[in-house]
C-alpha cells in the first residue's frame, strides 16, 4: 500500500515539477521576446523620440544629439593661454593683412599701416565644432566662434591731401566658422601632410573707427572707405573659398590652392512689384550682382528710373570657384543720386542647385536680409537666367555666350590658330570681343493657347488676342481675337528675323478687344537663351500684372551663318 502510495506522490510531484518548468520556461522565452521588443524599438528611436523620454536638463553629459559639439574643456584652456597666443597671433597678423590692406587702399588715401596691433585680453569663445570627412582623403573640421573684444588697433592713415590721422578700430563683435583640413591623409605621423584654414562663414563682423582726439566725420567718405576696405580685406584673404595652406610634411600641395572651377552666366532679366522708396514718384532701381562681395568682381546693372517693374536684359560673367558653398547673390537698390543708395530688397542662388549646361530660368522672391529669414513683406520679385558651364565640361557644355558659338566647326579650326596667339597676348579684347558674340536665326513661335485668364467684361468674358513684340527690333505680330473666351485657342505661329538674339527679348502681351477700344490683361517676358541652345522651347508661362492667366507657347529656333572678318 506505501508502495503505490509513494508511487502516486512521485508521479504527482514529477508532473508539478515538469509544468512548473515548462511555465517557467514559457514565461522567461515570453520577456526575452518582450526585451528584444523593445531593444529594437530603442534602435529605431529618433532624435525626436529621445527628447520626449527626457527633458534636456536630465541629459547626461555624455548625451549628444547632433554632429557639432561643445567645446567647454577648449575655451577653458584657450583662456588660460590666451596672453601667449594674442603675444604670437598680433605680429603673425600684422604682417600678412598690412599687405592686403594695402592693396585694397581707398583711392583718397596715400597709405595705410598699423601702428599698434594686439588682440586684447579677452580671449574668443568656440561654440561647437563639427567633424566633417570626405571619403578618405581628408578631414576637414568647423569651428563655431564668437569674439567680444577688447582689441588695440590702430591704422595709421594719410589722405592724399597731406592729412595724417591715427584712426582707432574698436568695439569689434565678430562671430564665424573657421575651418580646417587636414589633407592629404598619409601613414607618417602626424597622419596629415597640410593644414588649410578659412573663415567659413562669416555671420557677423561689427566693429567702429574713431579718430584718435577727434572726429572721422570730418573727412567726408572716410569712415565708409576705410570700412569698405577692412571688409574687402577679410573677405579676399581669408573668407572661403579663399584658404591659406600650411605644409607639414614635404611635398607638393598645388592641387589644395584655390582655383578656378567654372564660368557662371547670369542674365538679370527683369523685376516686378518693387517696393517703392520714394515719396514723389517711383524708384529708381538698379541691381548688384556677386559672387563673392570684392569690388571688381562686383557687376551693378543700369538704373531704370522712375519704374517699380524695370526690365533690364542684362548679361554678366562670374568666375566660380567652389560650387558646393557659393552663392549668386542680387540685391536691388534705389538709386538716391548723391545720397548713399536705399536697399530694395536682395535674394541668392546656390550654385549647387545648378546643372551643368542646363538654363535655369528663377523668379526669386526678395527679401530684407539674407542672414534672417523673418521678413514676410512683399518687397518684390526678380528674375533671373543661370547658365553655369565648368572648365572640365567644355565638349559637353554648349554655352551660348562663348564667341565661338555661332561658328561651324570648320570655322573654329581655321580662327583657333589666327587667335590662338591675339588671344594670349591681348585677353582684354578676347573678353570685349566675347561680350560682342552676335547669334542671329529665325525665331518661330507658336502662340497656342490660354488658360483661365481673367474676366474683361461685366459678363464675365473676354475677347482675347496676343501682341508679340521684339524688344530690340521692335518688330511686332498680332493673333486674332477669340471672342467670348477666358481659355482661347489661337493656334498661329509667327516667324520673326533675330539679328542679336542673346542680347533680344521676347515681350507677349494679351489685350482684350473692346468695341471702343482695348484693355490690358496681362504680359510675359522671354529671353531667348534657352530656345537658341535647345533649338525648340515648349511651356506655360504666367501672365504678369493678371490675377490669373497663362500662355502656352513654342519657340523653335534656326540658326543663321555669321560671317567675320579674319
Amino acid at each position: 500500500m506505501s508502495f503505490f502510495l509513494g508511487l502516486v506522490i512521485g508521479i504527482t510531484v514529477g508532473l508539478a515539477l515538469i509544468v512548473g518548468f515548462v511555465r517557467s520556461e514559457n514565461s522567461r522565452s515570453k520577456r526575452r521576446s518582450q526585451l528584444a521588443t523593445t531593444v529594437a524599438a530603442f534602435a529605431r528611436m529618433t532624435v525626436e523620440d529621445s527628447r520626449k523620454l527626457l527633458s534636456p536638463e536630465y541629459y547626461p553629459s555624455w548625451v549628444v544629439f547632433s554632429q557639432q559639439q561643445k567645446l567647454t574643456w577648449l575655451n577653458l584652456h584657450l583662456t588660460k593661454i590666451w596672453p601667449y597666443v594674442n603675444e604670437a597671433a598680433s605680429e603673425l597678423i600684422k604682417t600678412n593683412v598690412e599687405p592686403v590692406l594695402e592693396q585694397y587702399r581707398p583711392v583718397i588715401l596715400s597709405s595705410l599701416k598699423f601702428s599698434k596691433f594686439t588682440l586684447g585680453t579677452i580671449a574668443p569663445q568656440f561654440t561647437g565644432v563639427r567633424i566633417i570627412e570626405d571619403g578618405g582623403g581628408g578631414i576637414t573640421m568647423e569651428l563655431e566662434m564668437n569674439w567680444d573684444g577688447n582689441p588695440s588697433i590702430v591704422l595709421d592713415i594719410k589722405t592724399r591731401l597731406g592729412v595724417a590721422l591715427p584712426v582707432q578700430v574698436k568695439d569689434i563683435g565678430f562671430t564665424g566658422v573657421f575651418r580646417l583640413m587636414f589633407k592629404p591623409l598619409v601613414d607618417e605621423f602626424p597622419c596629415f601632410g597640410a593644414i588649410c584654414y578659412s573663415l567659413r562663414q562669416k555671420k557677423k563682423m561689427d566693429f567702429t573707427l574713431k579718430v584718435i582726439g577727434g572726429d572721422i566725420k570730418a573727412i567726408p567718405g572716410l569712415s565708409d572707405a576705410i570700412e569698405g576696405t577692412i571688409r574687402d580685406a577679410v573677405e579676399d584673404s581669408i573668407t572661403w573659398p579663399v584658404r591659406k595652406i600650411v605644409p607639414i610634411l614635404p611635398g607638393d600641395y598645388s592641387d589644395l590652392e584655390l582655383k578656378p572651377v567654372g564660368v557662371l552666366e547670369v542674365k538679370l532679366v527683369q523685376a516686378k512689384e518693387l517696393t517703392n522708396k520714394d515719396i514723389i514718384g517711383k524708384s529708381d532701381p538698379f541691381a548688384v550682382l556677386y559672387i563673392r562681395p570684392l569690388r571688381d568682381r562686383m557687376k551693378t546693372s543700369k538704373i531704370i528710373g522712375n519704374q517699380l517693374n524695370p526690365v533690364w536684359n542684362e548679361h554678366f560673367e562670374f568666375i566660380v570657384e567652389d560650387v558646393s558653398t557659393q552663392n549668386l547673390v542680387v540685391k536691388i537698390y534705389d538709386d538716391e543720386g548723391l545720397q548713399a543708395a536705399e536697399l530694395i530688397g536682395c535674394a541668392q542662388m546656390r550654385l549647387s542647385e545648378l546643372e551643368p549646361g542646363k538654363v535655369k530660368d528663377v523668379w526669386m522672391k526678395l527679401v530684407k536680409d539674407l542672414e534672417i529669414q523673418r521678413d514676410n513683406k512683399n518687397r518684390g520679385q526678380v528674375h533671373l537666367e543661370f547658365l553655369y558651364c565648368p572648365y572640365g565640361m567644355k565638349d559637353e557644355v554648349t554655352n551660348p555666350f562663348d564667341s565661338n558659338f555661332s561658328m561651324t566647326s570648320l570655322e573654329r579650326v581655321l580662327k583657333s590658330s589666327a587667335d590662338g596667339k591675339q588671344a594670349a597676348e591681348n585677353g582684354t579684347e578676347l573678353k570685349q570681343r566675347k561680350r560682342e558674340v552676335i547669334v542671329r536665326g529665325v525665331l518661330s513661335v507658336t502662340v497656342i493657347s490660354a488658360d483661365d485668364l481673367p474676366p474683361a467684361d461685366l459678363m464675365g468674358k473676354a475677347d482675347p488676342y496676343v501682341v508679340l513684340t521684339m524688344k530690340k527690333t521692335v518688330a511686332k505680330n498680332q493673333t486674332r481675337v477669340v471672342n467670348e473666351s477666358l481659355n482661347p485657342v489661337w493656334n498661329q505661329t509667327f516667324d520673326f528675323v533675330i539679328e542679336d538674339g542673346l542680347h533680344d527679348m521676347l515681350i507677349v502681351e494679351v489685350w482684350d478687344h473692346d468695341t471702343f477700344g482695348k484693355d490690358y490683361m496681362g504680359r510675359c517676358i522671354l529671353t531667348l537663351t534657352r530656345v537658341i541652345m535647345d533649338g525648340q522651347h515648349k511651356g506655360s508661362f504666367p501672365l504678369d500684372g493678371a490675377k490669373s492667366g497663362k500662355l502656352n507657347l513654342e519657340l523653335k529656333w534656326t540658326p543663321q551663318p555669321v560671317y567675320r572678318d579674319s
